[in-house]
């Protein structure tokens, strides 16, 4: 079906792979340094560490999942339970470069790239914003629960359109943001869970200080 899904072949590594084993991760980008905030927005940049789980009609899996986003990159990395890069999905200045299998690919949408590929067709231009339990203004949310937060949500201009449900909450880095999310589209199914959350901001230019960089807080599977 795809290019990873030799990842998880085996049951006893399927099972390895479902528990929360991710140790708590630091920022990667030395100009980067952890910050509290009151709401998700006010984070122009954030790292994040948890899971993926895919499932097609003929094949399932899952991965680590890891994300450094800012205003000016994206980062995004599947590994396996060791630690291991399967999947490496890089955008900066306007070009996407991915690394799998050994090989490296470059285009100018994310995408686009990632479909070509690996065949998959997961959103990884939309992502961003739903893991931080965000929409955007083509987003069209069926439901809301008492916290004004979405819980269901479909994409009318993509087609076939995505269905994203947003299963449970935390609070991860001074905001809410969602701890499992779901999304699917005819036959294939993600699973997202968000472990570990954490908003960034730029190191001060003027005085060089570094903040004391903390450990993520650990969020254990349920």
């Amino acid at each position: 079906m795809n290019n990873l899904s030799y990842i998880t072949k085996t049951p006893l590594l399927l099972v390895i792979l479902s528990l929360s084993l991710l140790s708590a991760c630091t920022t990667t980008a030395t100009n980067l340094v952890p910050i509290q905030v009151d709401k998700v927005s006010q984070a122009h940049a954030w790292e994040m560490r948890g899971k993926l789980a895919v499932k097609t009609p003929k094949d399932s899996f899952s991965t680590n999942l890891y994300w450094l986003h800012t205003q000016t990159k994206s980062e995004l990395k599947l590994t396996t339970m060791l630690g291991t890069t399967v999947l490496s999905l890089i955008t900066e200045h306007g070009m996407t470069r991915l690394e799998v299998d050994g090989k490296t690919y470059e285009h100018h949408d994310a995408q686009q790239l990632l479909t070509k590929v690996t065949g998959w067709s997961i959103p990884v231009n939309a992502l961003p914003l739903w893991i931080t339990g965000q929409v955007s203004p083509d987003d069209e949310v069926s439901s809301f629960d008492e916290k004004n937060r979405p819980v269901s949500l479909f994409t009318p201009l993509e087609s076939p359109p995505w269905q994203v449900e947003f299963l449970k909450w935390q609070h991860q880095s001074g905001a809410q943001i969602p701890r499992l999310l779901q999304l699917k589209r005819v036959d294939l199914r993600l699973k997202i869970q968000v472990n570990e959350w954490q908003a960034l901001a730029d190191r001060d230019p003027t005085t060089n200080k570094i903040k004391k960089t903390h450990q993520l807080m650990r969020a254990h599977a349920r």
